[in-house]
Parts: C-alpha cells; sequence; structure tokens
C-alpha cells in the first residue's frame, strides 16, 4: 500500500501531471497529422489502382471524358467515389476495405472474377449515389451553370426536366465512366 501512496503523490506532482498533459497533447496531434497524412495519400486515383483488379476499371475510366477532354480537367477515383465531407470520406475508405479484401481474398482479382462481381458492386456504388443525389458529381456538373443552349436537343430537353424536378446525374449517367455491367436493367 505504501508504494502506491508513493506513485500517486508522485503523480500528483506540478512537473508530472504538466509533462502528462503536454505530452497527450503532443502524442494526439502527431496521431492526427499521420492519420490525416494516411487518408490523404489513400485518396488518390494512383493509390486506388495500385490494387491489380482496380486496373481493369481503371482501362475504362482512361477510355472516358472524365480522364481525357477538350478542357483539359480531370475526375481521378475519389472525385466521383469519396466525398468531400470528412465523416463520409471515412465512411467511404471503410466501404473501400470490401474491394481490398476482394482483391486479398482472390474474389476479384482476375479480370473474370472482377466481371462477376461487377454488378453487385455497381448496384452499391450506384445506390450510394442515389442516396446522396450524385453529390460528387455535382462538385463539378451544376444545373445552374450548364451551357444548355450548347448542348444537343435532347440532352438539353433532359438537363432542363431534370433541374425542374429535382433530378441528379446517377438517374441517367449510369456506365458513363466504367462499362456496364453485364445483366444490368434499368
Amino acid at each position: 500500500m505504501t508504494l502506491i501512496k508513493s506513485i500517486l503523490k508522485w503523480l500528483k506532482r506540478p512537473i508530472v501531471l504538466w509533462g502528462g498533459v503536454l505530452g497527450g497533447v503532443v502524442g494526439t496531434g502527431l496521431f492526427l497529422v499521420a492519420f490525416t497524412t494516411g487518408v490523404g495519400l489513400t485518396n488518390t486515383t494512383e493509390f486506388c489502382v495500385s490494387c491489380h483488379s482496380m486496373t481493369h476499371p481503371y482501362e475504362e475510366y482512361k477510355k472516358s471524358f472524365h480522364y481525357k477532354n477538350t478542357v483539359g480537367i480531370q475526375a481521378g477515383c475519389p472525385d466521383c467515389h469519396v466525398s468531400q465531407n470528412y465523416s463520409d470520406k471515412m465512411i467511404a475508405k471503410v466501404m473501400a476495405y470490401k474491394d481490398v479484401l476482394g482483391e486479398i481474398l482472390g474474389t476479384i482479382d482476375t479480370k473474370e472474377k472482377f466481371e462477376e462481381q461487377r454488378l453487385v458492386m455497381a448496384k452499391r456504388v450506384w445506390a450510394k449515389m442515389e442516396a446522396r443525389e450524385s453529390r460528387e458529381c455535382r462538385n463539378c456538373h451544376d444545373f445552374d451553370t450548364m451551357l444548355f443552349d450548347e448542348q444537343g436537343r435532347r440532352a438539353r430537353r433532359k438537363h432542363q426536366e431534370a433541374q425542374k424536378e429535382g433530378g441528379h446525374c446517377i438517374q441517367c449517367h449510369k456506365g458513363v465512366v466504367h462499362e456496364m455491367p453485364k445483366g444490368a436493367d434499368f
């Protein structure tokens, strides 16, 4: 019991107390910097396609206007698949673990296996985009800044209807960047 009392007495000393507080603050700060840096590094197209299984959709993406276009703007994997809102970004990172697991366990590690799972994965992405009303798309595409007169007749009509009715991108634009999965029905 004397040892415990001695330790408690020592812990109550101001230098030990302030050292503990300062150590806690510095430790927490270092952890947050490391965590934020790690999240930033995983929020790049290069990181996304570092898994073999993601090279298949990456090849499709490189053929799309989101990769190369007349205005020189490029939307990468995180721009479409990861929210800019921090809490939603963390949820997206946790959900992306399914793809990492699929790579590790071998359920999507070949093009053939990826194609077998494509519809399931696409439906998951579409549902997320639907629930968020295409928020990630609307970071770049906005009805208020569209030049409707520069669009084709059908696109102009559909975009103006969607604007009036509160529609959003994913309702019409599935398969814009990636190939449509076999068996997709709309």
